[in-house]
């Protein structure tokens, strides 16, 4: 499990999480694979783009998972 350290904000969006952990090579690529349902956040299928992914979240693509915390 990877993890991602929310600095200096309150959350990232969640197309931008995929584009960050290398799991999509672009922002389009990454919203195409969210708008897919291929995306989970907290263990359900997020279609939302810009869902706004706070500290205490996990978000999960391709049997991997990023825990998202507060700095």
């Amino acid at each position: 499990m990877k993890e991602f350290i929310l600095e200096d904000r309150e959350f990232i969006e969640l197309y931008k999480i995929l584009k960050i952990a290398g799991w999509a090579s672009s922002g389009g690529e990454a919203k195409a694979v969210i708008a897919e349902g291929q995306v989970l956040v907290n263990g359900v299928t997020e279609t939302q783009k810009r869902k706004k992914i706070i500290a205490g979240d996990s978000v999960a693509f391709k049997n991997e998972i990023i825990s998202v915390h507060a700095k």
